[in-house]
């Protein structure tokens, strides 16, 4: 993949996601408001949707590229694609109307399973284990990560903060060599969008992401890491999104011990909590851009050595330190 194309559709995503959002707002602001509740940061009635410009910018500068780009086999994009758009209908019709908990997740199964079942039978993570009981985990953790990216955007730019250093790592492994050409494209292109849309979303915010947004938003980075990991670079694909895996995961895990109903809204997040105890808001986004820099690093280390021993202890760095943020949060400052 060239690096000048790459950049062409960062900067092209970036520029068409800006203009979309821009435009978007007043409809936004009349149809869908996102009004304060007990997930909630934000105080006052907030536009929320502006996802549709990011993921529209990401398709459409994504399918440009790849049409002119005649090496990429674009039968796997189609279903991808497909399957990222009925999660956004379904992401935009929960957030002008909230979707009953068991349709919603239905739906949201609908979208994933689509992934998969247009997956190559070749691709495997663990060759030991039968394809059709990684494909059954595989679907429960990308049903998991979607809903995850969509619990953790609860605080301006946080969604940002965790995209972009992402999207970053997977454009440098496609100028490597060490991913699909095609991936790095779409990654390059849900970078730039998100870098388009943050200046609406940093605080305080203009407008949300809404629904629309995180939703489709993690089933592509959940499909870009998953191809990762197809490589033969697992590590690194948990690495990349760990601060995210690890807040939300113990999160859910903590509330259901104390017998909390987990579809409630709540505001128990590590990055939540931060916010309660006296960071502010660009304090927490920013440790945790920082954090994500770190795991990058040590994402892109993990792919060049080949000691399976030495990627192993970078993944426990990676865990420390995302431990250490996480303590750091759930402290009163």
């Amino acid at each position: 993949m060239s690096p000048l194309l790459l950049l062409l559709s960062i900067v092209l995503a970036a520029i068409l996601s800006s203009a979309m959002t821009w435009a978007l707002h007043p409809l936004l602001s009349r149809y869908a408001l996102a009004r304060p509740n007990a997930r909630s940061s934000h105080k006052t009635p907030t536009p929320q949707g502006g996802g549709l410009a990011v993921i529209s910018a990401t398709l459409i500068v994504a399918s440009i590229f790849m049409a002119l780009s005649q090496s990429i086999e674009l039968g796997i994009p189609a279903s991808v694609f497909g399957a990222t758009l009925f999660i956004a209908a379904v992401g935009a019709a929960d957030d002008l109307k909230p979707i009953p908990v068991l349709p919603r997740l239905v739906l949201q199964t609908l979208a994933v399973g689509t992934v998969f079942l247009t997956a190559p039978t070749n691709l495997h993570i663990v060759p030991a284990y039968p394809l059709w009981l990684e494909r059954g985990v595989l679907l429960v953790a990308g049903l998991w990560f979607v809903n995850l990216v969509n619990f953790m955007d609860g605080l301006d730019l946080m969604t940002v903060a965790e995209t972009v250093p992402i999207t970053a790592a997977l454009v440098t492994l496609g100028l490597t060599g060490d991913l699909d050409p095609m991936i790095s494209l779409v990654a390059a292109a849900l970078g730039g969008a998100m870098v388009g849309f943050a200046p609406f979303n940093r605080p305080v915010a203009k407008v949300f992401l809404g629904d629309v947004g995180s939703l489709p938003i993690g089933l592509l980075l959940g499909w870009c890491l998953l191809e990762l990991a197809y490589r033969g670079h697992l590590i690194a694909a948990l690495l990349l999104p760990l601060y995210y895996l690890a807040d939300a995961t113990a999160t859910m895990l903590r509330r259901l011990i104390a017998g909390d109903k987990i579809w409630i809204a709540h505001r128990s997040h590590f990055y939540q909590r931060a916010a309660a105890n006296g960071f502010t808001v660009t304090g927490v986004v920013g440790t945790v851009f920082a954090l994500n820099l770190g795991l990058v690093g040590l994402a892109l280390a993990s792919i060049a050595i080949p000691s399976s021993t030495g990627r192993i202890g970078l993944f426990i760095i990676g865990a420390l330190a995302v431990t250490s943020v996480m303590s750091w949060f759930a402290r009163r400052r």
